[in-house]
């Protein structure tokens, strides 16, 4: 058991699982009551991004509490730094006196998680063998003094990429429904117009090697919805296995819970599957918090704990990055010092209901190639650059239009706007020693001066107007 100072830290993590994917979020085409119970009593943060839309640079952003291009681990064959691995949170961890176990997948090119990174390793990358160990972990007979960390680090429902690439799912086979049955496309189905135009070769150019649907028909795409909404369902019912595991042990009001996925997955949007790019189903991730001690009060009777509503008051819409603010809350739950020059933020005040008036109103995320990008995030708005290409911006306002459909920086009522999150983007690569915003600056928008109205004429008739003035 945990002493008092010390609790124990059960941190789920799956892959390639978007912000949407739960039906806490509001979604009404799947079912996760072991992910609802989390948020059942603890906070939900529903504007929460990852470091980079791919697994081993998010992954690497974590464990280290860095960004991408401040560690060097931009693509999935890059490991850890040595220079950073004394600093990762399984060292961090393991240096104040915690027992450490890692189960499942790990995606970091080194050879085990266990090989300098602080971690027993419990099981390797096999969604069928990661709850097992991980309820053994739980049950050793430690002293009562020796805390915990368990990361219980799950494949699904990473597996969609195999789905759309027609191949076998590691972890068993899927049901293929009637159409009719299956989820209905979208509501951002649609490709915005003027979208950045190195997107769409890109994506084609990943068509046979990682499963983008390029051309996929609608069809194609509610299936795709409909297996994907599975395999989360399915990594759901093994999160709910671990947290009665945790709750049989006793352990539960001891030990600090936080569910996250490393990214997220298009799922039809703007006719997208897979990662990289920037927007927000690939890179807004589910983040939940559910303290030790005395759970977040009121919660929902317990025939009701399965299922709780999107607008539950335990949601908190604070910007935050769990490539750097992970960290600095598992340390801040757990009396360990983090190191001292992290971007990052405890979002301990959140949890019990601050709100320090000096949180970021400014959040940035980055993808490196073959889509290099930037997307600043602001309280209400959302600006994306790409590094070549024509038309290489992005500007879209999250509170009336969260599907991103509506480019703004191409209308002139926003320049102002679309200015002050340049400078936003300047100003974070200058602070952090980021080279994008100095290599690649922002350039003219390929059909500058639209108005609003000029815009929604555009978008109905497809005419661009004979004059802007």
């Amino acid at each position: 058991m945990a002493t008092s100072e010390q609790p124990n830290v059960l941190l789920i993590c799956t892959d390639q699982q978007f912000a949407g994917a739960t039906s806490c979020a509001g979604n009404d085409y799947l079912d996760t009551p072991a992910i609802d119970r989390i948020a059942a009593t603890g906070i939900r943060f529903s504007e929460s991004y990852c470091a980079a839309p791919v697994c081993t640079p998010s992954r690497g952003a974590m464990l280290t509490g860095r960004m991408p291009h401040e560690t060097g681990i931009i693509d999935n064959g890059d490991a850890i730094p040595e220079d950073y691995r004394s600093d990762t949170i399984g060292r961090l961890f393991e240096e104040a006196g915690y027992e450490c176990g890692y189960a499942g997948k790990w995606h970091l090119p080194d050879s085990g998680v266990a090989a300098g990174h602080g971690f027993e390793c419990l099981s390797d990358q096999d969604d069928d063998r990661v709850v097992d160990p991980c309820l053994e972990f739980l049950s050793r007979d430690r002293n009562p003094e020796t805390s915990f960390l368990l990361v219980a680090s799950f494949d699904d429902p990473h597996n969609i990429c195999e789905y759309a690439r027609g191949q076998n799912l590691p972890w068993g086979s899927l049901e293929e429904p009637p159409l009719e049955e299956c989820p209905p496309l979208p509501s951002n189905y649609a490709i915005p117009p003027f979208e950045p135009e190195t997107l769409r070769p890109e994506m084609a150019d990943r068509h046979e090697t990682l499963g983008a649907m390029v051309d996929a028909s609608p069809e194609e795409w509610r299936r795709y919805r409909n297996a994907y909404y599975q395999l989360v369902e399915r990594v759901d019912a093994r999160i709910g296995r671990l947290l009665d595991g945790l709750d049989a042990e006793g352990a539960a009001e001891e030990t600090l819970v936080v569910f996250l996925s490393d990214h997220g997955d298009g799922n039809g949007a703007h006719q997208i599957n897979q990662k990289w790019l920037l927007y927000e189903e690939q890179a807004r991730v589910p983040f939940i918090v559910n303290p030790p001690g005395e759970r977040i009060p009121p919660g929902p009777s317990e025939e009701d704990r399965g299922r709780i509503d999107a607008d539950d008051s335990r949601n908190d819409d604070h910007l935050v990055s769990t490539g750097l603010d992970l960290l600095p809350t598992l340390c801040d739950y757990t009396d360990i010092s983090p190191p001292a020059d992290l971007q990052g933020d405890s979002v301990r005040p959140l949890v019990t209901g601050k709100d320090p008036a000096d949180w970021r109103d400014v959040l940035v995320t980055e993808t490196f190639d073959p889509i290099e990008g930037r997307m600043v995030r602001t309280n209400r708005y959302k600006y994306i650059v790409y590094k070549r290409g024509r038309q290489r911006e992005q500007l879209f306002d999250m509170e009336d239009d969260r599907g991103e459909l509506v480019d703004l920086s191409v209308v002139a009522d926003y320049d102002d706007v679309l200015d002050d999150h340049r400078r936003h983007l300047l100003a974070w690569c200058r602070r952090t020693d980021d080279l994008f915003g100095e290599r690649h600056p922002s350039g003219a928008p390929l059909v500058p001066g639209f108005h609003l109205k000029d815009l929604q004429t555009y978008m109905e008739t497809g005419e661009v107007p004979d004059a802007i003035d």
